[in-house]
């Protein structure tokens, strides 16, 4: 089992004048404390579940690429893109470039999106949910498209591309992962089965039967389930010093023995560094047969 990290609150002590050193500062603990990967949302106001809007956050895509060039070997993503916060064009490049300067070390995370009140907020269109699905489905066909040798158009409901072509493409290949997050039976799940690498799935839910529905979708569209990576998100609190790590263990145990690959959370005082360090020495080692 792998373990990834997710940076999800920027409200650090030093405020907005440290954010940048403390940021480094954490994803090169994580890195050399092993983690497999390191992600932040892609939002623009802070989630109600984690704090206030008016608290600190990053755009996603600028942020991953500084973690890039302070990095060497954790791998890189949102948990997840909001399919409506970019045209499919640009998140395609945006994911390319990332891939090609971090050296081969980027995933795509995507979703539908949710957050009504940041995209009303700063002007951006927010569908109903069966516009936002119709959309997710349209760009994971055009960055599929992208990141392979058709450079023609696409012509879809939503989005029309007259040339599809992405210069330079991804060092990955055949691509970069592809990773979708989300629970939902009906769509949600099917997508996954039919175009992603990856699934992401809250820990709040029943993952069993969020499997058992996975794997349904992939026998009606004829995909091996088990090339599938399982993946959920949950939060880690080891303590400020890791007295709490053998708690974090048992459940990673729990987590593998439902079949899940890696387990992605947001770590409990994060900014002390400590924790990502008692993760690294107490927790990765023991989980690295699971």
């Amino acid at each position: 089992m792998k373990l990834g990290l997710h940076v999800s609150d920027f409200t650090w002590p030093g405020g907005p004048p440290q954010l940048g050193s403390k940021l480094v500062t954490i994803a090169q603990a994580a890195e050399a404390a092993s983690f497999d990967r390191i992600s932040v949302m892609d939002h623009f106001f802070q989630i109600r579940m984690a704090g206030p809007p008016e608290h600190e956050m990053l755009e996603a895509y600028t942020t991953l690429g500084y973690l890039a060039g302070v990095t060497s070997r954790i791998r890189l993503l949102t948990v997840v893109t909001g399919v409506i916060y970019r045209q499919p064009g640009l998140l395609a490049k945006a994911v390319s470039a990332l891939d090609v300067l971090s050296g081969g070390r980027a995933m795509l995370g995507i979703g539908a999106a949710w957050n009504e009140e940041e995209a009303l907020g700063l002007g951006f269109p927010f569908p109903s949910l069966t516009e936002r699905f119709e959309r997710l489905e349209e760009t994971l066909q055009i960055v599929l498209q992208m990141w392979s040798d058709d450079d023609g158009p696409y012509h879809g409901r939503h989005y029309h591309l007259e040339r599809t072509l992405n210069s330079p493409q991804p060092l990955q290949q055949p691509h970069p992962p592809i990773l979708i997050g989300g629970s939902g039976e009906r769509k949600t799940l099917r997508l996954v089965a039919q175009y992603a690498d990856a699934c992401n799935l809250f820990s709040t839910h029943d993952l069993a039967h969020k499997l058992d529905v996975l794997r349904t979708h992939c026998d009606q569209v004829g995909r091996d389930y088990d090339t599938i990576e399982k993946t959920a998100i949950t939060t880690f609190d080891v303590g400020r010093s890791g007295e709490r790590t053998g708690e974090l263990l048992e459940r990673l145990r729990e987590y593998a023995a439902l079949g899940f690959d890696e387990v992605h959370g947001s770590l409990r005082h994060v900014a002390d560094i400590r924790p990502i360090e008692a993760i690294g020495k107490e927790v990765i080692p023991a989980i690295a047969d699971l």
